[in-house]
C-alpha cells in the first residue's frame, strides 16, 4: 500500500496530515514543487516507516496500554494524552483499503485497553462475559479507526493541523457517546473524561460535561502527536536542510505543544465553586476521618450545609458479594450507624444540638432483606435511626408480586418507616438483568447466576430529605433537601444525574455495592466518575460502598476523604447545598447531540470528497 502525498507545510502555521506524510522525495529542495509524488506501492518513505503494518499494530498495542494506565488504579492521567497520540499515529495508513486496516488497528488497541480495564468483570462473573463485553466495546474503537480514515479525506482536514486535531476529537467523542447509549442503554465506562478527574482538564466538565472533557483530552493528544511528527520528519542532521526549515519545524512543534498545554490547563480559569480550605487526600493516605467531621467545601454553600454520615459495613469474604452475607451485611451497617451515634453522643461532632447528623447514608444492598416486608429488619433499622436521631437512606431489594425485582434506595425516618423511595432506572445488562437470555445461554451458563431480572424504575433519581431548617442554616422550621440518589453504575450515565439536578437536587449521593469485584479497580474507577459528576453538576458528592472505596467529594471535584477496600468504616461530612445550575447541566443533551451530528457530517463529507477525487 502506498503512502498518500500531502502538501509541504506553509509558513502560515497550517500543518499537513503528518500521519500519512512521506518524506520529501530525493532531489527536491524546499523551492521545488510543493506537490510530492506517491511512493511506489508497498514502499514507505523513510520518514513514514511508522506507517508500515507491523509498526501500526505495535503502536496500537502501546496506545491501548497507555490508555489503560491512565485510568485507576494506576491513575497516571497524563498517559491519556500519550495514548491518544499513539492511537492517532497508529491510524496513519492511507489508500483505498486503509479503512479496513485501521479498523484492525482500532481492534488491537481496543482489546489491549478493554481487557485489563474491566478485568473486574472477569472477577465478578467469568471469562466469557468479560471477554464478550470487552469485544463489544472494542468494536466501537475499531469502528472509530474506519470512521476517522474516511473523515480525514477532506482536503482541508489533510492540510491543516488544527483541523486534524478537531476532527479526530469530534469523531472519537461521538463514538464514545454512541457506545454510552447503545446497545441495551450503553456502557459509559472507559470514557476519556474519567481519566482526568483530578487534573486541570477535568474542570472543563463544569462547562460542557464529559463530552467537552473527552474532546479536550483527544484534541490535546493529537496536537502532541503532530508536534513529535513534525520534529521526526525534519532531517536535522542533513547538511542539505537549510536553517529556515529547521526553525520552521521547531516553531511549528512548539506551537502544537503550547496549544496542547492550553487545552490541558485552560480549564483552571473556569469559575468552579471552590473552597480554599479543602484539601485533597491521596489514595494511599490515611485521612484520619473517624470521629471527625470532613469539610466538603462548606464555604461554597448556597442553601445551607447538610451534615451526612456514611456507613461502609464491609463483608467478611471479599468477592462473595452482599447477597451471600445477608444478615452479616445488615448487621455491619447497623453497627456503623451506632458508631456514628456513639461519637455524636460523646460530642465528637460538636456539643450543640445542631451539630448532629441530618442523615445517615447506607450503600446499595446495605440491607438485602427488604425492611418493608421483613418486620424484624424494619424494627432494627428504626431503632438505629432513632438512636442516631436522623433518617437512614437504606439500599435494599424489592420483589413485587408481578415478578422481577427493584434495586431501591429507601428513606427510613425514625418512627415512621419508609417515606421516600427511588428505584434504579438503569439496571446493568448482563449483570442485573439478562437480555436475550436464551441466546446468551448458548455461550455461557453464567447468565443463570442472575435468577431474577431487575426491573427499571420510572421515577427521577431524587429523594426529598426532611431536615431542621435551623440545623442546616436555612432559617427556622422544617425544610426539605432534594438529594440526587444515583445507584452504582448510574453514576456513569450523565442524563440520569443531570435530570436529578435539573429537578432541584442540591447534593449528589452514590450508593454502590462493590463486594463482588474484590480488590480490582472497579470501585476506584467509579469514584473517579463521581468526582467528574460533582464538577459537572457543581454539587458535593458522597460515594458510599458496602466494602469501599467510599469517598466525599467537594463541588469542584476535590476528594476530601476516602476509605480503603474491605474495611468497616464510616464518614461524617459537611456537604454544601447548592442550587445554581452549571453550564453543563443547562446544556442538557445538546453537547452530545452536536458532536454526534458533526461526526456524521464529517464522515459522510470525507467519503464524498474521496469519491469526487477518484472520479476526477
Amino acid at each position: 500500500m502506498s503512502s498518500t502525498p500531502i502538501e509541504e507545510p506553509s509558513d502560515s502555521g497550517s500543518d499537513p496530515a503528518p500521519q500519512h506524510a512521506p518524506a520529501e522525495p530525493a532531489g527536491r529542495g524546499p523551492d521545488a514543487s510543493r506537490t510530492a509524488t506517491a511512493e511506489p506501492a508497498g514502499q514507505a518513505a523513510p520518514a513514514d516507516r511508522w506507517a508500515s503494518r507491523p509498526a501500526t499494530l505495535l503502536l496500537a498495542v502501546a496506545a491501548g496500554a497507555a490508555l489503560w494506565a491512565s485510568f485507576p488504579d494506576v491513575g497516571a492521567w497524563p498517559l491519556a494524552f500519550v495514548g491518544v497520540a499513539l492511537l492517532f499515529t497508529a491510524l496513519r495508513r492511507e489508500g483505498r483499503r486503509a479503512a479496513g486496516w485501521n479498523f484492525l488497528v482500532g481492534l488491537v488497541a481496543g482489546l489491549t485497553f478493554w481487557l485489563p480495564h474491566i478485568w473486574w468483570a472477569n472477577f465478578a462473573t467469568d471469562t466469557v462475559p468479560w471477554v464478550a463485553l470487552s469485544v463489544l466495546e472494542t468494536l466501537f474503537l475499531a469502528a472509530f479507526g474506519a470512521l476517522w480514515t474516511w473523515a480525514r479525506r477532506w482536503a482541508w482536514v489533510r492540510r491543516h493541523a488544527v483541523a486534524q486535531a478537531a476532527v479526530f476529537a469530534v469523531v472519537f467523542v461521538a463514538v464514545e457517546q454512541w457506545r454510552s447509549e447503545i446497545p441495551f442503554g450503553g456502557f459509559p465506562w472507559g470514557r476519556l473524561a474519567w481519566t482526568v478527574a483530578g487534573a486541570p482538564t477535568g474542570r472543563a466538565a463544569w462547562l460542557g460535561g464529559t463530552t467537552l472533557v473527552s474532546f479536550l483530552v483527544a484534541a490535546a493528544g493529537v496536537l502532541l502527536a503532530l508536534a513529535v511528527g513534525r520534529l521526526v520528519r525534519t532531517p536535522w542532521r542533513d547538511a542539505g536542510t537549510d536553517a529556515g526549515r529547521r526553525a520552521r519545524a521547531a516553531a511549528s512543534a512548539g506551537a502544537f505543544v503550547l496549544a496542547a498545554g492550553a487545552l490541558v490547563t485552560g480549564p483552571l480559569l473556569l469559575p468552579l465553586a471552590h473552597d480554599p480550605g479543602t484539601r485533597e487526600v491521596t489514595d494511599a493516605e490515611d485521612p484520619g476521618h473517624v470521629g471527625t467531621v470532613v469539610d466538603a467545601g462548606a464555604a461554597t454553600a448556597q442553601a445551607g450545609v447538610l451534615r451526612a454520615g456514611a456507613v461502609q459495613g464491609n463483608v467478611s469474604e471479599p468477592g462473595e458479594g452482599s447477597f451471600a452475607n445477608r444478615a452479616e451485611v445488615l448487621n455491619n451497617h447497623l453497627a456503623g450507624t451506632y458508631a456514628i451515634a456513639d461519637e455524636q453522643a460523646a460530642g465528637a461532632y460538636g456539643d450543640d444540638p445542631g451539630d448532629a447528623v441530618d442523615v445517615v447514608l447506607w450503600p446499595e444492598n446495605g440491607s438485602d432483606l427488604d425492611p418493608q416486608t421483613t418486620p424484624e429488619v424494619g424494627a432494627a433499622i428504626d431503632d438505629a435511626a432513632t438512636t442516631v436521631g436522623a433518617p437512614i437512606l437504606v439500599g435494599a431489594q424489592e420483589f413485587p408480586d408481578s415478578g422481577g425485582r427493584y434495586n431501591v434506595a429507601l428513606l427510613w425516618e425514625p418512627g415512621e418507616g419508609v417515606t421516600q423511595r427511588y428505584a434504579k432506572q438503569h439496571p446493568a445488562p448482563f449483570g442485573e438483568y439478562i437480555p436475550i437470555r436464551g441466546f446468551v445461554r448458548l455461550f455461557s451458563s453464567q447468565v443463570d447466576r442472575v435468577t431474577t431480572d431487575m426491573i427499571p424504575g420510572t421515577e427521577p433519581a431524587v429523594v426529598d430529605l426532611p431536615v431542621d431548617g435551623a440545623a442546616i442554616g436555612r432559617g427556622t422550621g422544617p425544610a426539605t433537601v432534594p438529594m440526587a440518589t444515583v445507584i452504582c453504575f448510574e453514576v456513569a450515565y450523565d442524563e440520569i444525574i443531570r435530570d436529578a439536578v435539573q429537578r432541584g437536587a442540591q447534593v449528589l449521593v452514590v450508593p454502590t455495592n462493590n463486594a463482588s469485584f474484590g480488590y480490582t479497580a472497579e470501585s476506584t474507577q467509579q469514584l473517579a466518575m463521581t468526582r467528574v459528576q460533582a464538577i459537572t453538576t457543581g454539587r458535593a458528592a458522597v460515594q458510599v460502598s458496602t466494602v469501599g472505596v467510599s469517598g466525599v467529594v467537594a463541588p469542584d471535584g476535590t476528594l476530601v476523604a476516602r476509605t480503603q477496600l474491605f474495611t468497616p468504616d464510616h464518614l461524617v461530612a459537611d456537604l454544601p447545598l447548592r442550587t445554581e445550575l452549571t453550564p453543563a447541566v443547562r446544556a442538557g443533551y445538546w453537547p452530545g447531540w452536536a458532536v454526534g451530528a458533526a461526526a456524521v457530517v464529517l464522515v459522510v463529507g470525507g467519503v464524498a470528497s474521496a469519491v469526487r477525487a477518484r472520479r476526477g
